[in-house]
C-alpha cells in the first residue's frame, strides 16, 4: 500500500526524505504519525508573517482582481470610495489593472481577448469566459532584519493546482513595478497552466517617500505617516529629523523611490529574491496541500525542488531577474527558464562579437547606464533627424516633429523641436557633434546612435518617444541605485517632484499620492525629474536651463554628468575626473560591477526572445550580447535558445493606440505573444521532453494602415517560432560570438 501510494507523488527529480513523503500522504498520516524527526514546513528565514487571503473567482480573483476579462480592458478604471483614503482591496484593483495594461497591448485589434488575454486558455483556445481564476494569495515582506530591505513577496496558488504535478512558475516584477508588475505576463500564463506563481517586487517598487509629508507606503499600499509604518514601510528614506527638515527648506515638495534611494543597490539582489520567493512558493505549496501531522498539528513539507517543475520567467528586468537566479541557482531549484527582452547585462565582452548579417556591431554589449545615461546626451538631438521620423507616429509626447505646433509636442509650454534644436547647437559647441546646420548636427547625433548600438532601422522612429517618454527616469534611477546615493544627493543636481504647467516644482496632491501604489511604477509617476541646478531655479527636466550653454536643452549638463559618473572621465573634455564627481564615480562603477551577469546558467534549458526593434534594451546589448557571452563561458554546456522577432519592440502597451502612442498598432506586433510561446516550448520540454527549436529570426509582418486604427492582427502577423527555420531565418551562436540574419 504505502509503495503506490508514493508511486503517485511526481519524483522527476532528486527524491525527498521519505518520512515526509508518508507523512504528506492524507492516507497514512495516522500510520506515519510516530515519525521521531518529521519534516515540518516552515517559512524561509527573514520572512515576516504572511497575510493570507482566498478569493472566489467570482466577486475578487488572482489573476484580474474580479475585473475579467472585460473590465481590464476597459478604458475605464476601477476606481476608489475615497480616493484621499482608498482600502487596501481598492489599491489591489487598481494595481492589477494597471499593471496588467502596461505590460500588454489590451486592444482588441492588437490582440487581447484572441490572441493573449484572461479569456484564452493555456492551450489557445478562446472562450467566452471572463477567465477569473480562484485561489490562495499569500504576501509578505524579507528582510535581512533591519527593516530597510523590506522586499515584497507574493505567492498565487490557483484551485486548479494539481498536487500529483507540482509546478511554480516565477514572475518576479519588469521595470520599477511592484508586487503586480507580472501579472499579466508569467503570471498569467502560470495561472492558467494551474502552477503556483511566485512573485518578487526585487527590492524596487513601489516604495513611495512624500518627503514633504513624511509619508511612506505599507506593503498593501496604504499611504500612512512613517512613525506609524515603523519597519514595515515599504521603503524610508535616509532623511529622518534635522536632516530631512534642512533638506525641505531648500528643496521643497519632493519625493524619492525605493528602487533610485534605498541605497541597497536592489539589483545586486535579484537573483537572490527570485530564489526566495520560489522558496516562499514551496512554503506556501505546502501550507495548502501538505498533510497535517496528527501529533503536532502542523504542516509537513512534501513539495520542494525534487518534486516540483520550475520555471523562471518574466520580462524586461524581470527577465533579467530570472536569469541572475540562475546563474546564482546552486540547489537545484530551477529546471528551466524562459524570459522576453531582458535586462541581461554581460560582466565582459572580451572576446565575444555580435554580427548582424555580416556586418560587426562596433558597439555591444555595454552595461545599461553606460548607454542610457550616452542615449540621454543625443537622443533628443538625433530624434529630429529627418532619417529618424516616422509620419504614423504622432502623438502623445513628442512624435510625428515637424508637423508643426500641437500641445501633444510641448512641454512646459515649449515645443519639444525647440529644446531638441536647442542640444543639437549645445552638443555642437561642445565639439560632440558635428554640423553646420540643425539638419547636420541631428543626422550627425543620430550616427552617434546607430554606432552606440541602435541598428535596427525603427529605433530610429522610436528615439523620440522614448527620449519623451521613458529613458531619463531610468538613466538617473540606476546611476543614483548604482551608486547607493541617498534622496538628499541630489546626484547630478536632479531630483523628483511635481510640477505646474510651467514646469516649476509644484505641491504634492493627495488624492493622487494616495494611489500611487495602485497607478505609479516606481519611476516617473507622480510627478517628474527636476533639474535643481537649471539656470534661474529648479526645473522640469526638459525646459531645464544648462548653466553652461544659458540654453533650454533639456539639462544637457545634468545629463552629461550622470554619463561621467559613470564612465568615470569627463564626457566632453576626456579628462579623468577629479575631486567629489571621481569619488562619486567610483561607487557607480562599484555598484555597476556588482550586477553584471555571469552568463554561467549552469546547463539550464533557458529561452530568451526579443524584439529587434526594442529602443528601451537593444538587443546588441542585451540578449545578442549575453546569447553569445553564455556560449563562451559554457560552451558545449550551453541550452540557451535565442528567438529574435523583427517588428518587436519593448513597450506593447505602446502599441494600443487607444491609451498608448498613437502609431504603434501599424508598426509592431505584440512581443507578449511569443513570450507565451517561449513558455509554452519550455513547458514542453521539461513535461514532455520536446526538443527546443533552435535559435532562429522570426519574421512577422507589422498590421500597416492608418495610425490608430490599424486593421486587427492575424496569426498571419505573427508566425510560430519555427520547429526547424529555414536556413536564411537561423542564427548562428559560437563560442563568444553570434550571427543574427538580417
Amino acid at each position: 500500500m504505502f509503495i503506490n501510494l508514493l508511486s503517485e507523488i511526481p519524483m522527476t527529480h532528486s527524491p525527498l526524505r521519505l518520512g515526509a513523503l508518508c507523512l504528506c500522504l492524507p492516507l497514512v498520516v495516522a500510520a506515519c504519525g510516530d515519525d521521531p524527526d518529521p519534516d515540518f514546513n516552515s517559512l524561509p528565514a527573514g520572512f515576516n508573517t504572511p497575510v493570507r487571503t482566498t478569493y472566489d473567482g467570482t466577486t475578487d480573483d488572482l489573476l484580474t482582481a474580479g475585473l475579467g476579462k472585460t473590465g481590464i480592458g476597459s478604458a475605464s478604471a476601477p476606481g476608489f470610495t475615497d480616493a484621499a483614503n482608498p482600502t487596501a482591496a481598492e489599491l489591489r484593483r487598481r494595481a492589477i489593472y494597471t499593471n496588467y495594461r502596461a505590460l500588454v497591448d489590451f486592444s482588441v485589434p492588437g490582440g487581447y481577448g484572441s490572441l493573449y488575454g484572461p479569456n484564452v486558455a493555456a492551450d489557445g483556445t478562446v472562450t467566452v469566459d471572463e477567465g477569473r481564476i480562484a485561489g490562495r494569495e499569500f504576501i509578505a515582506f524579507a528582510d535581512d532584519g533591519t527593516g530597510r530591505k523590506n522586499v515584497g513577496m507574493m505567492v498565487q496558488i490557483p484551485d486548479t493546482f494539481d498536487p500529483a504535478a507540482a509546478c511554480i512558475v516565477t514572475a518576479p516584477s519588469s521595470g520599477s513595478r511592484g508586487i503586480y508588475g507580472a501579472i499579466g505576463t508569467s503570471g498569467e500564463w502560470g495561472l492558467k497552466r494551474g502552477c503556483a506563481v511566485a512573485y518578487t517586487d526585487a527590492g524596487k517598487g513601489i516604495g513611495y517617500h512624500d518627503l514633504e509629508a513624511d509619508k511612506v507606503d505599507l506593503i498593501d499600499g496604504r499611504l500612512v505617516d512613517r512613525a506609524t509604518a515603523g519597519t514595515q514601510a515599504h521603503f524610508a528614506s535616509d532623511l529622518a529629523g534635522a536632516g530631512l527638515a534642512a533638506y525641505k527648506a531648500q528643496y521643497p515638495n519632493r519625493f524619492a523611490y525605493k528602487h533610485a534611494h534605498s541605497q541597497q543597490n536592489p539589483e545586486k539582489d535579484w537573483g537572490k529574491n527570485v530564489l526566495d520567493s520560489i522558496r516562499f512558493a514551496l512554503w506556501a505549496i505546502n501550507e495548502t496541500h501538505a498533510a497535517v501531522d496528527a501529533g503536532t498539528g502542523r504542516r509537513l513539507r512534501t513539495y520542494g525542488a525534487g518534486n516540483t517543475t520550475v520555471i523562471a520567467s518574466s520580462v524586461s528586468n524581470g527577465g533579467g531577474e530570472s536569469l541572475q537566479a540562475a546563474e546564482q541557482d546552486t540547489e537545484g531549484l530551477i529546471d528551466g527558464v524562459a524570459v522576453s527582452e531582458p535586462n541581461a547585462q554581460p560582466a565582459s565582452m572580451t572576446g565575444v562579437t555580435v554580427t548582424e548579417g555580416v556586418t560587426a556591431v562596433p558597439v555591444a554589449g555595454r552595461p545599461l547606464a553606460d548607454y542610457f545615461t550616452y542615449r540621454m546626451i543625443y537622443e533628443p538631438c538625433a530624434a529630429i533627424s529627418a532619417s529618424a521620423q516616422a509620419p504614423t507616429l504622432v502623438r502623445p509626447g513628442w512624435l510625428g516633429l515637424g508637423t508643426g505646433p500641437a500641445p501633444a509636442n510641448r512641454v512646459a509650454g515649449v515645443e519639444l523641436e525647440t529644446i531638441a534644436t536647442n542640444r543639437c547647437q549645445s552638443l555642437a559647441d561642445k565639439n560632440l557633434i558635428t554640423g553646420a546646420t540643425t539638419a547636420d548636427q541631428a543626422d550627425a547625433a543620430l550616427a552617434k546612435m546607430r554606432d552606440y548600438g541602435w541598428t535596427d532601422a525603427n529605433h530610429n522612429a522610436l528615439h523620440a518617444s522614448h527620449y519623451r517618454l521613458a529613458d531619463v527616469y531610468v538613466a538617473l534611477s540606476y546611476v543614483a541605485a548604482y551608486g547607493k546615493f541617498s534622496v538628499g544627493d541630489n546626484v547630478c543636481g536632479f531630483s523628483l517632484a511635481n510640477v505646474d504647467a510651467s514646469g516649476n516644482v509644484a505641491a504634492q496632491v493627495p488624492a493622487t499620492q494616495a494611489i500611487l501604489f495602485a497607478t505609479g511604477n516606481g519611476l516617473n509617476t507622480g510627478g517628474d525629474v527636476i533639474y535643481n541646478e537649471s539656470a534661474g531655479g529648479a526645473r522640469l527636466y526638459h525646459v531645464g536651463v544648462s548653466p553652461s550653454t544659458n540654453r533650454i536643452d533639456g539639462s544637457l549638463d545634468g545629463l552629461l554628468c550622470l554619463h561621467d559618473l559613470v564612465k568615470g572621465v569627463d564626457t566632453v573634455t576626456g579628462l579623468p575626473l577629479t575631486g567629489t564627481l571621481l569619488a562619486q564615480s567610483a561607487r557607480v562603477q562599484a555598484g555597476l560591477q556588482d550586477v553584471l551577469l555571469t552568463g554561467n546558467l549552469r546547463g539550464k534549458p533557458t529561452v530568451i526572445v526579443a524584439g529587434r526593434s526594442d529602443t528601451l534594451l537593444p538587443p546588441n546589448h542585451t540578449a545578442r550580447a549575453y546569447t553569445a557571452y553564455n556560449k563562451l563561458v559554457e560552451g558545449a554546456a550551453s541550452k540557451l535558445h535565442y528567438y529574435e522577432v523583427t517588428n518587436g519592440q519593448h513597450f506593447d502597451g505602446f502599441n494600443a493606440a487607444a491609451g498608448g502612442v498613437l502609431g504603434y498598432d501599424t508598426l509592431f506586433v505584440p512581443m507578449h505573444h511569443y513570450m507565451n510561446q517561449a513558455l509554452d516550448l519550455m513547458w514542453a520540454h521539461l513535461k514532455q521532453q520536446a526538443v527546443l527549436p533552435p535559435s532562429q529570426l522570426v519574421r512577422t509582418v507589422p498590421r500597416g494602415g492608418t495610425a490608430g486604427a490599424a486593421p486587427a492582427i492575424t496569426t498571419s502577423n505573427v508566425p510560430d517560432i519555427a520547429t526547424v527555420p529555414v536556413a536564411g531565418d537561423a542564427i548562428a551562436v559560437a563560442a563568444g560570438s553570434i550571427t543574427v540574419p538580417n
